[in-house]
């Protein structure tokens, strides 16, 4: 299988993204890629992520997920640890965990996780 190349995505793919079905409508979730066609039993997905200023969204995760941000902030929460995640940090989430994100601007982060194309 050739490899896959998707040319300036953090800024032209990310302009394409649907809300997802939350009560604020800000937060964005658009999955790029996956190796679903070659792993179909274990396939890692990547995509981004941008939750805007307003509502938080709370997420309870089915698969494991690392994610890095890449634009703005993040306000961050496990419900025993907080941060503020900025450009350049990464966080690791595990299957069950139940995470609070939200933003006082707005954060673009990109993600790869053990999950199916389009599963959210």
């Amino acid at each position: 299988m050739p490899m896959e190349y998707h040319q300036q995505a953090q800024t032209v793919f990310t302009k394409a993204m649907n809300p997802l079905d939350t009560p604020g409508k800000n937060s964005f979730l658009s999955d790029l890629t996956t190796s679903e066609k070659v792993s179909p039993d274990k396939p890692i997905t990547a995509g981004f992520y941008r939750q805007e200023a307003g509502e938080q969204l709370v997420y309870t995760y089915t698969y494991e997920e690392i994610k890095i941000i890449v634009e703005g902030e993040f306000h961050i929460s496990d419900g025993k640890t907080s941060a503020i995640g900025l450009p350049g940090d990464v966080f690791r989430f595990e299957a069950g965990d139940t995470i609070t994100f939200s933003s006082p601007t707005y954060g673009l982060g990109f993600f790869c996780g053990q999950k199916a194309f389009g599963h959210v």
